[in-house]
């Protein structure tokens, strides 16, 4: 588990419950087990975040993310300026490709997934919104720690998942890397060499998300 601490102890330690739910349901038994805290902390905790809807009981009484959360996730991408201006970019390029294309965001040491659309095909890379990956493996990572070549983007092929290949650039807005986009399908399709079928088009929607950031916050 990713331990979250800051100034507020019991608010770490119920984000941190919900934090092991992204995964999948829990029982009381494994989030006691999985978090360290004691089994009266941990119910709780979760009965507050029951009360909230932050998180609800599943048809076989285990511990699921809460409904509210789905709300407050809709809300959130549509008053942030990267979601808002990074949709039209990213279905662009999905139809341009045909391949699923993914927006990730730095969070520490790890990636976060901040927006995604599936490729249309049935054999198709599928990415949840809020997963987190590694910085280390597939091109997005390199892409946001500007592990480039001189052409702009960066390609793995098999590097976080076998029978993957993925194109990821960069999203720079004044200067600041703020996100990397990428497309990513099964080898079969995206050969070993993705870079040079889809690399130009990924710089390409790369650049045009960031001018739409810096012209989205120019007017606001």
């Amino acid at each position: 588990m990713d331990t979250i601490v800051s100034a507020v102890g019991v608010i770490d330690k119920a984000m941190n419950l919900v934090e092991l739910l992204q995964a999948r349901p829990h029982s009381l038994s494994e989030l006691v087990e999985a978090s360290g805290y004691s089994r009266a902390t941990t119910h709780r905790l979760l009965s507050s975040l029951v009360d909230h809807q932050l998180v609800r009981r599943d048809h076989v009484g285990n511990y699921d993310l809460g409904w509210r959360l789905v709300e407050w996730g809709r809300r959130a991408e549509t008053r942030w300026d990267l979601a808002v201006e990074a949709r039209p970019v990213l279905e662009a390029l999905r139809v341009e490709t045909g391949e699923s294309v993914q927006l990730y965001v730095r969070h520490g040491d790890v990636r976060v997934c901040a927006l995604a659309v599936d490729s249309p095909d049935e054999l198709r890379t599928v990415v949840q919104p809020g997963a987190r990956l590694p910085l280390d493996r597939g091109s997005s990572g390199a892409a946001l720690t500007t592990r480039l070549g001189a052409q702009g983007w960066v390609a793995s092929v098999g590097e976080r998942a076998p029978g993957v290949a993925s194109v990821s650039a960069p999203v720079i807005v004044s200067g600041e890397v703020v996100a990397a986009l990428g497309v990513s399908g099964p080898i079969e399709r995206l050969s070993e060499d993705p870079g040079s079928l889809h690399g130009p088009q990924v710089v390409t929607a790369a650049v045009e998300l960031a001018n739409r950031i810096l012209a989205s916050r120019e007017t606001s």
